[in-house]
């Protein structure tokens, strides 16, 4: 897996001061997406131990609330399977200390839940993700549907699901 960018302290994509990683890969190429650069696979850095450690580094500062993991689309079957040791190293480090957000462009009920049998979302790897993260936003960007006044969203169909 690649990684597009990281901000070690970003107070637009979740509650709190954040760290974000912005994954690369995403097959849903919505129309007026704000990272297109982030649809190509190949973009950016390679997601090593040494960016495991920056971010969780970075995550034990204590004004930090949590990590945030969007993109490109962290829910691509590649990038599941990269995140969840990941992910839990920093269960393994700071228990539920810290929140985990996730924005996806799948729909939890369609694309991941166990009842998307046919889906190319759903892996080996999606329910181990998914029980290790507090909130999901899902829904693809619709830019009909775009809306600056949602907090935590770019589109009116894209819904903040506590998980946690």
């Amino acid at each position: 897996m690649n990684w597009a960018s990281i901000r070690t302290c970003d107070i637009a994509n979740g509650e709190g001061v954040r760290v974000s990683l912005f994954v690369s890969g995403c097959t849903h190429h919505c129309k007026g997406c704000f990272n297109k650069e982030a649809w190509d696979f190949n973009y950016g850095e390679k997601f090593t131990l040494e960016t495991e450690n920056l971010l969780l580094d970075s995550l034990a500062n204590p004004y930090i609330a949590g990590l945030t993991i969007l993109g490109g689309e962290p829910m691509e079957p590649d990038n599941q399977r990269a995140l969840v040791p990941f992910l839990r190293r920093l269960r393994a480090r700071f228990g539920q200390q810290k929140t985990i957000w996730v924005y996806t462009g799948c729909v939890l009920e369609i694309h991941l839940s166990p009842k998307a049998i046919n889906s190319k979302w759903r892996t080996e790897a999606t329910d181990e993700f998914l029980s290790m993260i507090d909130v999901l936003v899902d829904g693809p960007f619709v830019e009909s549907l775009k809306d600056i006044s949602l907090q935590f969203r770019g589109s009116s169909n894209q819904r903040i699901l506590r998980l946690r």
